[in-house]
């Protein structure tokens, strides 16, 4: 895999508005690194047939969601916890401005479909396990489960691009100033 390509299994939470105190309950904000953040990831999101305990959650590297994702707090650490966890690429219809560019600044991809291609995603994945991988240079993602693969264009804006080839706003920074 190349710099420019970011993926791997991918979890699939089918609901819309799931804000960051579901991607990390706020009762542990006061953790003073990141990796602290690690055990919590999810741990208070109550959607039907999702499961920490489940093997797909642990080896996910992708998460698959409706639109509105990273609502609520604009706090940075709902983009750490994702990261922490090994999750560096989020694809949604839609995402909360500043959660976003919260991702983008961590060096994360945010990936913003219309919602008919987030419908053939999950389509995809009700036959089983999918693995998703978004090439930066060729602004497409490719989804492979059950046989199938869907190829799917993006846009990601130049500047956000940068940010998430450097590996975020401080590598960009240091990078160029």
């Amino acid at each position: 895999m190349n710099d420019s390509v970011y993926g791997g299994p991918a979890l699939f939470l089918d609901r819309s508005d799931i804000n960051t105190d579901e991607i990390i309950p706020a009762r542990y904000l006061t953790s003073v690194t990141r990796d602290a953040l690690r055990p919590h990831l999810l741990e208070d999101l109550d959607l039907p047939g999702f499961s920490r305990d489940d093997p797909a959650f642990g080896m996910a590297r992708v998460i698959v969601a409706r639109r509105n994702f990273g609502c609520g707090s604009s706090r940075e650490h709902a983009p750490w916890a994702l990261e922490v966890n090994g999750i560096r690429t989020v694809v949604a219809e839609s995402f909360a401005r500043i959660f976003r560019q919260n991702m983008f600044n961590g060096g994360m991809l945010a990936v913003e479909l219309p919602a008919g291609d987030i419908d053939r995603l999950f389509a995809l994945a009700g036959q089983g396990a999918v693995e998703i991988r978004a090439d930066l240079d060729r602004a497409e993602m490719v989804a492979r489960g059950a046989g199938e693969h869907l190829v799917l264009p993006f846009t990601v804006d130049p500047f956000a691009r940068a940010l998430v080839r450097a590996g975020g706003w401080v590598n960009f920074a240091d990078e160029r100033y």
